[in-house]
């Protein structure tokens, strides 16, 4: 018996040489050039080798991956050594993890090879490089010599490329990146209350969720403060149950390793490559949430008995009168390729490992072991009380039985206990989350760019092509279209449709797009020009000219000396909604004249002690211009609120310092704290600063009140309330977020 490995596609997908060079043809003429499979000139030696060995042979048996992929690259196997002996019997052993058992499972039930799952990815790489290549090469020779795209000048090297794939996923970038920047902040207000016993303290929220009138909310917030007396009007206990995850499916496996571990995508399957080759766990390209009946999941969880770190739990799992054991939940989705990713291997951390190995494998493993577990039992009680006819509820939980949560260290369902409430009981107020390839080349290819959170933002360039295919009433972005053409893969590996009528109509569609785009390559242009200037090559390209002699060669045609044209150019910060020359001249800067502009800036993207309309000077004259800029580099306001976060704290501790029977009230709007004092502001809006004081205020710009209780507070009776308990209220603004993102709590508050 010979054994022999490839790396890979032996093969590559590419056009006749005559479309092969750029210029060589129109770019719409690649949706029907021909195309060859050949094997390229790295991979010579292999061929040599499998075509050596399957001279030898009488069998082939192929064990390459067992998906879509793996099968096309068998394919190609079979095609080499076929052409080297025609005799060869044929066969596929199936598998999805590299241990024993599954290993003699597939040589016992050896199969034929599926041609049609070959097809399907044959048609998948026609499709992508007929489209890529002509799209790539439309925008690339339309767009690299009319912009500067280079800072150094040197813009010969950038390809502007398209992939059928890559682009969605940008477009994923960019429609949120829009989402995030037509957002205009409006500011909310809301009333909050805490009751503080014997028992501990509970927080409870306004019924009514917020209000945007802030008016409206001073008016119910007095009426709370003028009857101070809260009435207990439901309390419902309840059981809660939280479910252990579905089974681990590749995608899942990306998101949790970046939510957990801050892992790329990209790293996550490179690790999962490696632990999957080395035995250790079952093949980590999997679509599947579902494991099949016929898996023993007992002898799984038995082989992780001897974990130092949850052994035990295995080991509960396996007794039945611990009744922990539950089979996975479903999750809906089976390739029919391969099982959900599961540990195959036990490892208390190998030598080799990195941190990363380690944090992986244990992922999979926990997250095995928590499917097969019963859920989290907790008793949830909400109580909702009234104050002054508004109601306000709390909710508190007791985890009675962790179970599953035993093992996933990963989730967390934090019980919150609330004091005993009785139905009419009152109190007094007192004082207060293939795709990791695509994301590679956007970064790769300068579409987008990834912060330290892991949170990406659109390029000026990927924002660009965006909006120009955008502007163009085409949806090339969206992941609509490669959405279908993934669902015509599927029916041709399955047999519903041919490869040859899914490539027809796919390209047909495409090539009608590609010459709608054309004929309006206008708006590629004119959204390019939004963020980039125009490069001077095409269009000086007899301009800062001077004649120094006849060609010696020809003797016909002058010989120039050429000048360099100036690309020197200010880039003004993002956080700019707006800017418009103006006729004002700056009387500083030289050499002039160095009109003004009126810039306009998006409020959440400045301090709030800068205004957002500016008459500026980009001479190198205006201080407050050259601050914006480097904040919009370097950072916004969520930086800066901090700060006023901690002054509220010290405020609300000095606060906390006063009599538990006195209520102190004051109003505050949501801004920022200068200079290490409160701003206070009327309900007007005008802004004060001042130390804080109880009693009455009669300045006008600022209330103040004390309240003490009456003869509430220790009261005989049910429901009466001891002397210590206090409920403590008030009334906090804050700014809607975008869809999606955490709204802020406003830098100040209205608070008792």
């Amino acid at each position: 018996m010979l054994v022999t490995s490839v790396t890979g596609h032996l093969m590559e997908l590419e056009f006749d040489d005559r479309f092969r060079r750029w210029h060589s043809c129109d770019p719409a003429d690649l949706f029907h050039a021909p195309v060859r499979k050949s094997v390229p000139q790295d991979k010579q030696d292999i061929k040599r080798t499998l075509e050596e060995e399957a001279r030898k042979c009488q069998w082939l048996v192929l064990w390459l991956d067992c998906d879509r992929e793996g099968e096309n690259i068998a394919y190609e196997v079979i095609d080499i050594c076929a052409g080297a002996n025609s005799r060869l019997n044929i066969w596929r052993a199936r598998f999805s993890a590299l241990i024993d058992r599954e290993i003699h499972e597939a040589v016992q039930h050896l199969d034929r090879p599926n041609k049609l799952f070959a097809d399907a990815v044959d048609a998948r790489q026609e499709i992508d490089l007929r489209i890529g290549a002509s799209f790539t090469r439309f925008q690339t020779m339309l767009l690299k010599d009319a912009f500067v795209l280079d800072d150094t000048g040197d813009d010969r090297n950038i390809i502007l490329s398209y992939g059928p794939c890559q682009f969605p996923t940008l477009g994923f970038i960019v429609e949120r990146f829009w989402e995030i920047q037509a957002h205009e902040p409006e500011e909310f207000w809301t009333i909050n209350c805490s009751h503080t016993s014997d028992e501990g303290t509970a927080s409870f929220g306004w019924i009514r969720g917020h209000l945007f009138d802030y008016s409206s909310a001073v008016v119910i917030y007095e009426m709370c403060v003028e009857e101070p007396m809260a009435t207990v009007q439901n309390v419902r206990n309840q059981e809660k149950l939280k479910y252990p995850p579905y089974p681990l499916s590749t995608i899942e496996l990306q998101k949790r390793a970046s939510r957990y571990f801050r892992m790329s995508s990209e790293h996550t399957m490179k690790v999962a490559e490696e632990l999957y080759q080395a035995g250790f766990i079952s093949y980590p390209r999997t679509e599947t949430d579902n494991f099949s009946p016929n898996i023993d999941l007992h002898s799984i969880v038995h082989e992780q008995v001897a974990h130092p770190n949850w052994g035990i739990y295995a080991q509960r799992l396996l007794d039945p009168e611990a009744r922990l054991w539950r089979n996975p939940s479903n999750g809906g989705h089976d390739d029919k390729a391969h099982p959900p990713i599961h540990p195959t291997k036990f490892s208390a951390g190998e030598t080799n490992w990195t941190d990363n190995h380690k944090k992986l494998y244990e992922l999979v493993v926990r997250h095995f072991l928590a499917c097969c577990s019963q859920p989290a039992v907790g008793a949830e009680t909400t109580v909702e009380i009234n104050i002054a006819g508004e109601q306000f509820n709390a909710s508190g939980r007791v985890v009675l039985a962790k179970n599953y949560l035993d093992v996933y260290r990963f989730d967390s369902w934090g019980g919150t206990l609330l004091p005993t409430y009785i139905i009419g009981q009152q109190a007094g107020i007192g004082t207060d989350a293939t795709m990791h390839d695509h994301i590679k080349k956007l970064l790769d290819r300068c579409y987008a760019t990834k912060d330290a959170n892991t949170r990406f933002s659109p390029t000026n360039l990927g924002e660009a092509l965006v909006m120009g295919y955008d502007e163009m009433g085409y949806e090339l972005w969206k992941p609509y279209l490669r959405s279908m053409m993934e669902a015509d893969m599927k029916s041709v590996s399955i047999g519903t449709k041919s490869k040859s009528e899914v490539l027809e109509n796919c390209l047909q569609q495409m090539k009608a797009c590609f010459l709608d785009a054309r004929a309006n390559k206008v708006k590629l242009f004119d959204a390019m020009g939004t963020f980039f200037a125009r490069s001077s090559r095409p269009v000086n390209e007899t301009q800062n000219v001077e004649t120094v002699r006849p060609c010696a060669a020809c003797n016909e045609s002058e010989m120039f000396l050429k000048q360099r044209p100036c690309r020197n150019a200010v880039w003004l910060p993002r956080s700019l909604s707006e800017a418009a020359v103006t006729d004002q001249v700056c009387p500083t800067c030289a050499p002039g004249p160095v009109y003004k502009i009126q810039f306009k800036f998006r409020r959440r993207d400045i301090p709030p002690n800068f205004d957002v309309d500016h008459l500026g000077c980009i001479g190198g004259c205006d201080d407050i211009l050259k601050e914006l800029m480097e904040i919009s580099r370097f950072g916004s306001h969520s930086q800066t609120a901090t700060p006023a976060r901690n002054q509220n704290q010290t405020a609300s501790g000095v606060r906390q310092g006063s009599s538990r029977q006195d209520l102190h009230t004051s109003f505050r709007p949501a801004g920022q704290f200068t200079n290490g004092q409160t701003p206070v502001v009327n309900p007007q809006g005008f802004r004060s600063t001042h130390t804080q004081s109880s009693g009455n205020a009669s300045d006008g710009k600022t209330m103040w009140r004390t309240l003490r209780l009456g003869s509430v507070a220790g009261v005989g009776g049910a429901g009466a309330v001891a002397a210590g308990n206090h409920l403590n209220l008030h009334l906090q603004g804050g700014e809607a977020a975008p869809k999606g993102e955490a709204g802020g709590a406003g830098d100040g508050m209205l608070m008792a």
